[in-house]
């Protein structure tokens, strides 16, 4: 008898440490998180690549804007040189520039800068989206650890009851069966261990390859996850999405290009201008007595004027702009509709989430006093072992489901950090 009670305070203890390493709280883990979000934004090669393309677009901004055409040179060769009272012309040279209509440069360049800004957007949303994923492969990869720490805990309880049995078995006052429904259970936890530990090798290198690091980097986790909350004033998030997610910052921006896009067409059919000087080689004529024989002759300025007559291609310029405008506004219209979508959807996990963390919790306690009552009932009657055993299953479960919970409320609140754009 004094065997059978020290195993049951052995078991008391292993249930005690787990409550104790379930409920405790480790600031430490956020500032880990935290690391390795900055680690994946200075390290993420696809990051880098939306970045590389925003910083392309700007090159487009000084290609557009602010700069005239190139002037144009002529030279021309007189091969029967024209004969003039000052002498005979050789050699004439033409230099020309052209001036676009007033602001149409501008305009260009307000194009550019708003499709690069547009760039720039789906590079944070991006980086947005990378943090998600960084912060659920952790969430993931701790939910990994503790359901290994929590299998092999209940492992370890296991095969107290394996020993109690057979205790039970030498004092015949129980039979083999008790030792043998052990070992059933047993054997699927050592299975299920087993797919663990895989799974945990898999999201080790999944989420040291999101921060571009060594894939066997050991990754810092907490003892027990913190509780991210969201406003429970669904509009007000709501809001803060319609005003701040990336993706409608892009469409807008897209927007903006599309009107000034309209702008530079209805410039593009108006007059351009040209300034030109010339410059003509003359000989001297040896027949001539002017005072001028010989001088060259050099003509500042000419001016000329472009005049757009056909007019089809600038409407169907300006028609393409708009039809481009009502695409943008389409597609701005679409997103959010498709964001409340998935913001409410999101809400609806957050909830469920939170009343599992709170159900499981209460469960696992509820299910810790019924099995010390049914330990303690074995211990003295040898009665209920199947049960002891179904009880048990039952408090893995819930403290599965509790550590899974906790991973998806926080899943959820980064989601929703996500569409915000944070």
């Amino acid at each position: 008898m004094h065997k059978l009670k020290k195993m049951r305070k052995y078991i008391y203890k292993i249930l005690l440490f787990s409550a104790l390493l379930m409920f405790s709280i480790n600031i430490s883990g956020q500032e880990s998180l935290k690391n390795y979000l900055e680690t994946a934004a200075q390290n993420n090669p696809g990051l880098k690549a939306k970045f590389s393309n925003y910083m392309a677009a700007m090159e487009k901004v000084p290609q557009v804007g602010g700069t005239l055409p190139d002037p144009s040179f002529a030279f021309g060769y007189f091969i029967q040189p024209v004969e003039t009272r000052v002498g005979p012309q050789n050699w004439k040279f033409n230099l020309a520039q052209s001036f676009p209509w007033f602001g149409l440069l501008s305009a260009k360049e307000d194009v550019a800068t708003e499709m690069a800004n547009a760039k720039y957007e789906v590079f944070e949303n991006a980086k947005s989206n990378l943090f998600f994923e960084v912060k659920t492969a952790y969430y993931n990869y701790y939910f990994i650890e503790k359901a290994i720490e929590i299998t092999e805990e209940n492992i370890q309880i296991l095969n107290v009851f394996k020993r109690l049995s057979l205790v039970k078995i030498e004092a015949g006052k129980a039979s083999i069966v008790d030792e043998l429904r052990v070992e059933l259970e047993l054997n699927d936890l050592r299975n299920q261990l087993a797919l663990l530990a895989d799974t945990k090798q898999v999201l080790q290198i999944k989420f040291n390859n999101l921060l571009n690091t060594n894939t066997s980097e050991v990754i810092d986790v907490p003892e027990t996850l913190w509780q991210d909350e969201l406003s429970i004033n669904k509009q007000a998030v709501l809001d803060k999405i319609y005003s701040s997610n990336h993706e409608l910052k892009s469409i807008e921006h897209k927007l903006n290009a599309f009107v000034n896009q309209e702008v530079v067409a209805r410039k593009q059919g108006l007059p351009k201008f040209n300034i030109g000087l010339g410059y003509t080689i003359v000989s001297k004529n040896s027949g001539s007595s002017f005072s001028d024989n010989g001088k060259d002759a050099f003509l500042f300025p000419s001016i000329g004027i472009k005049i757009p007559l056909y007019r089809n291609k600038y409407k169907a310029l300006i028609k393409e702009a708009k039809y481009l405008q009502e695409a943008e506004l389409s597609k701005k219209e679409d997103k959010q509709n498709t964001l409340t979508t998935v913001y409410e959807n999101t809400f609806k996990n957050f909830s469920d989430s939170d009343r599992r963390i709170l159900l499981n919790q209460k469960q696992s306690e509820i299910a810790k006093k019924v099995l010390d009552v049914l330990i303690t009932s074995y211990s003295t009657d040898s009665k209920d072992f199947e049960e002891v055993l179904r009880i048990e299953r039952q408090l893995l479960k819930y403290k599965l489901a509790y550590q899974k919970a906790l991973t998806d409320k926080n899943a959820a609140t980064a989601f929703v950090e996500y569409l915000i754009g944070n």
